[in-house]
C-alpha cells in the first residue's frame, strides 16, 4: 500500500494527474507510442468520429462502473494554445455525442468534438504513468513535447 502511494506521489510530481474516487488514475498526457489496432467507434466512417483503441476500450471497462463513461473536453490553455481534459462523467448533455466501441464509451461535448474530429483515443501504461491522451489529431498542426496541449490548424 505504502508502495502504491509513493508510485502515486512520484507521478504527481512529474506530471499533472487527476485521481478518480477509489485511487483510478486519469490524466491527460501523450506520448510517442505506437497506435494499437484501431476501430471505428460507430457505423459511419468519417472526419466526425473519435476513434477508440483496443487498450482505451480495455482501460475504461475496467474502471468505469455503471453508467460511467469518459468524458474528453478541449479547454483553452495550455503552452500550445488548446489542451486536452479527460475525466469520468455520468451525465450526457443534449450537445454530446457518444463514441461507444465493445461496451466502453467516450463522451465530446459539440464545442469539443470540432477540435479533435477524426482523432483516437488510447489509453498508455509506462513505467512512471498511465494515462489517457489523444493520438493522430488530425485539427493539431503542432503540440508542445509533453503532448497534453495543442494548437489549431487554421
Amino acid at each position: 500500500m505504502a508502495a502504491v502511494r509513493g508510485l502515486r506521489l512520484i507521478a504527481m510530481a512529474l506530471r499533472a494527474v487527476t485521481l478518480w474516487p477509489g485511487g483510478r488514475l486519469l490524466a491527460a498526457s501523450r506520448g510517442p507510442r505506437a497506435l494499437r489496432e484501431l476501430s471505428s467507434s460507430s457505423p459511419e466512417a468519417g472526419e466526425g468520429q473519435i476513434h477508440l483503441t483496443d487498450s482505451c476500450v480495455q482501460r475504461l471497462l475496467e474502471i468505469t462502473e455503471g453508467s460511467e463513461f469518459l468524458r474528453l473536453e478541449v479547454e483553452g490553455g495550455g503552452c500550445s494554445g488548446f489542451q486536452y481534459k479527460f475525466s469520468l462523467d455520468t451525465v450526457i448533455n443534449p450537445d454530446d455525442r457518444v463514441f461507444e466501441q465493445g461496451g466502453a464509451r467516450v463522451v465530446v461535448d459539440s464545442d469539443s468534438l470540432a477540435f479533435v474530429k477524426g482523432a483516437h483515443v488510447d489509453f498508455s501504461q509506462e513505467l512512471i504513468r498511465s494515462s489517457f491522451q489523444v493520438l493522430n489529431n488530425p485539427q493539431a498542426q503542432q503540440g508542445c513535447s509533453c503532448g497534453s496541449s495543442f494548437s489549431v490548424k487554421l
